[in-house]
């Protein structure tokens, strides 16, 4: 199911620590998903704390990768390298959750 709500954009912001290969591997994977899942405009703006540690505490992040969703709201977050699709396109809420995923 892709997003075509009434929303006319999202806001995505990636922390990382450097190029490392989680660092990296999450990066294609949340650029793919984007790609293939919003049928919205979109940005995602990467943030590597390793240059920036100050911004950690903007989003409050503890962990890294960490993907920040900040628009639409509610602010959602997922931690790790965004391999497992259903997992971030439910934890975006870009799929909703139904009874048969349950089983």
């Amino acid at each position: 199911m892709a997003i075509t709500g009434m929303e006319e954009s999202w806001e995505l912001r990636l922390y990382i620590a450097g190029q490392t290969p989680k660092s990296i591997l999450a990066l294609e994977n949340i650029r793919k998903i984007s790609r293939d899942h919003l049928k919205v405009k979109y940005t995602i703006e990467v943030i590597d704390l390793l240059k920036s540690p100050h911004l950690a505490e903007t989003d409050e992040i503890f962990a890294i990768p960490t993907l920040v969703r900040k628009i639409p709201k509610p602010l959602r977050k997922i931690i790790g390298d965004l391999s497992n699709k259903e997992k971030v396109l439910i934890g975006l809420n870009i799929r909703v959750i139904t009874a048969a995923d349950e089983k």
